[in-house]
């Protein structure tokens, strides 16, 4: 069968189609997917529309129907070969008698990593490989993250004004930015796993860490508080019930302080280690295990110095407001201890920028040394 002019075109396209599931398929991969009839004709298209949910190859093979047989398949991930929420779609690929299988980038899971692509092989059907595989690496990079290291992708978010500040010297942070900001904050939350706060932060702000409106996820309210001193009227622990919410406490928290929180509604997770960092480490862990994809850090300095000392964030998403605030005891977004050296400093990989009304919004990953 001849070579589609323009693959990279169509899988560009495969790759739009999977960013839709985004918020709705975690701890899944996003996959989109596209068959092609030997004109170039789009026979189906499909993407992985929600968690537990037909995959992209399924959907875009019952839109095709029996056309299916003998065209060309443009899938953004290796498809799946065995059978865990749906049954493998090797299995529906090969029954639909496609011939040719064109895929992005192979699955690091372990039960598929290679082996999706030689059952295809063994079936007879030809299969090509990294087209569009950078692109497509680039939108799973959560799902590959979790997948390969057992922790969460660590997204760091803050509002400073344009001389770095995050609030005045006495404290006062509300606003710094703008309406825009703030509905582009609560898109973000909307699909986020979990969303996670120091203690000072949530005694400070009484926030409610929640997506208004609500989007496709309903993240866990993560608290790093290691005495278990969040107050039982806060906003966090009076919505507990409503709202998925977990205090991180330490070893020495006392016994029945965490009881009243837990018998508020909040679950207490006591986390191993004498040292901040020893207890950060084992949190991420835990969020890990729990399968927890994209995890919002929104401060305080504290928190996010921590995270920036243990090289743990991965995507930053900063808000400028144009003013100025001034004054050495006003704090900035990220404390710690800090990059010794300039060329050590992290930095965002291709930066994003965009206007919303008086702020600048700054948006990118982080570009690993």
């Amino acid at each position: 069968m001849p070579d589609h002019p323009d693959t990279t075109q169509i899988m560009a396209r495969a790759i739009a189609l999977a960013r839709n599931g985004e918020g709705h398929v975690e701890p899944n991969p996003m996959v989109g997917c596209l068959i092609l009839g030997s004109h170039g004709e789009v026979l189906g298209e499909g993407w992985h529309q929600v968690y537990g949910g037909p995959h992209a190859e399924v959907e875009a093979l019952r839109m095709a129907g029996d056309r299916a047989r003998g065209a060309t398949m443009f899938v953004s991930l290796e498809p799946c070969c065995h059978t865990g929420k749906t049954p493998p779609c090797t299995d529906a690929i090969i029954r639909a008698g496609l011939a040719r299988v064109v895929i992005a980038t192979v699955d690091p899971f372990p039960q598929v990593a290679g082996q999706g692509i030689r059952a295809l092989q063994n079936a007879g059907i030809s299969v090509q490989t990294g087209i569009g595989g950078q692109e497509a690496r680039d939108l799973l990079a959560p799902y590959i993250q979790l997948t390969t290291t057992g922790r969460p992708w660590v997204i760091a978010k803050w509002a400073m004004t344009l001389d770095g500040k995050i609030a005045t010297c006495l404290g006062e942070s509300r606003w710094i930015s703008n309406e825009a900001s703030r509905a582009m904050v609560h898109r973000l939350r909307g699909r986020m796993d979990a969303i996670m706060i120091g203690r000072k932060t949530a005694c400070g702000d009484n926030p409610m860490l929640t997506a208004r409106p609500p989007g496709p996820r309903i993240a866990t309210r993560i608290v790093l508080d290691t005495q278990a001193a969040l107050p039982l009227h806060s906003n966090l622990v009076r919505t507990a019930r409503e709202v998925p919410v977990l205090v991180a406490t330490g070893p020495t928290a006392p016994e029945d302080r965490c009881r009243a929180l837990e018998n508020a509604g909040v679950e207490v997770l006591c986390l191993p280690g004498e040292q901040p960092a020893e207890r950060l480490a084992a949190l991420l862990g835990t969020l890990g295990q729990r399968r927890l994809t994209n995890l919002l850090i929104e401060g305080g300095s504290q928190l996010l110095g921590s995270l920036l000392d243990a090289s743990a964030i991965d995507e930053v998403h900063a808000f400028v407001a144009g003013k100025l605030l001034g004054g050495v005891a006003a704090p900035s977004p990220v404390s710690g201890a800090g990059i010794h050296r300039l060329a050590e400093a992290p930095q965002l990989d291709q930066p994003i920028c965009e206007i919303l009304g008086s702020d600048l919004y700054i948006h990118g990953r982080i570009r690993r040394h």
